[in-house]
Parts: C-alpha cells; sequence; structure tokens
C-alpha cells in the first residue's frame, strides 16, 4: 500500500532498484520519485530499465496520496525553475515551443547518433 509520496534516497552506486518504497530513480515501487511505479512525487529516470506496475494498481492509489504527489511535484518543479532562474511564464512558453519541433529534434538526434 502507499502512505506518502517522498523523494527517496539516492544510491550512490546508481545500482538499480525494483519495487518497494525506500530508493529515489527506483521502478515498479511505490511512495518514491522513481519510473512505473505508484504514489510517487514525480517522474526520475536513474537509467535503468523500467518496471511498469499495471494501470489497476496506480488507479487504486487513494485521492489524499495523489493530492499530496501533486503538491510536491507542483514545489519541485517551482524550486527548479528558481534555480535555473526561469518563471513560470517562461518554462510554459518554453514548452509551446519545444513541443512544436520536438519531433523533428528527435529525428535529428537519431540522424546524429548514427553518423556518430
Amino acid at each position: 500500500d502507499v502512505s506518502s509520496p517522498k523523494h527517496g534516497k539516492v544510491d550512490p552506486e546508481n545500482m538499480p532498484h525494483v519495487g518497494g518504497n525506500m530508493w529515489a530513480g527506483g521502478t515498479g515501487g511505490r511512495d518514491t520519485a522513481g519510473l512505473g511505479g505508484k504514489g510517487g512525487p514525480y517522474r526520475l529516470d536513474a537509467g535503468h530499465k523500467v518496471y511498469q506496475i499495471s494501470q489497476a494498481e496506480k488507479d487504486a492509489v487513494p485521492e489524499e496520496v495523489k493530492r499530496a504527489a501533486r503538491e510536491m511535484a507542483e514545489k519541485a518543479f517551482k524550486q527548479r525553475l528558481k534555480e535555473i532562474q526561469m518563471s513560470e511564464y517562461d518554462a510554459s512558453t518554453y514548452e509551446r515551443f519545444s513541443g512544436a519541433v520536438r519531433r523533428q529534434v528527435q529525428s535529428l538526434r537519431i540522424i546524429l547518433d548514427n553518423l556518430q
């Protein structure tokens, strides 16, 4: 069961963690920032294979946990914007322009990777 969202501990050796609720950047777990799990405050990719839990498990997360996770994610987002000296308006403008060319940029990255 989920309890409350948190960032989680950072593994100094960046080992892959699957399931559980302790490690930041893990996959398929609960309550911590990572991928493929449930109840975490935001997505955090540590570069490992993603293990996905079922959508039914994600849908079963209580509303108060979802609300707490959204609030924590919003706080982390605002903190990150502050760190890079970007306003919320700047972020939305960047996302609008970035989204318009996302597919072309991805295609160009693939081409450049193949040339290397």
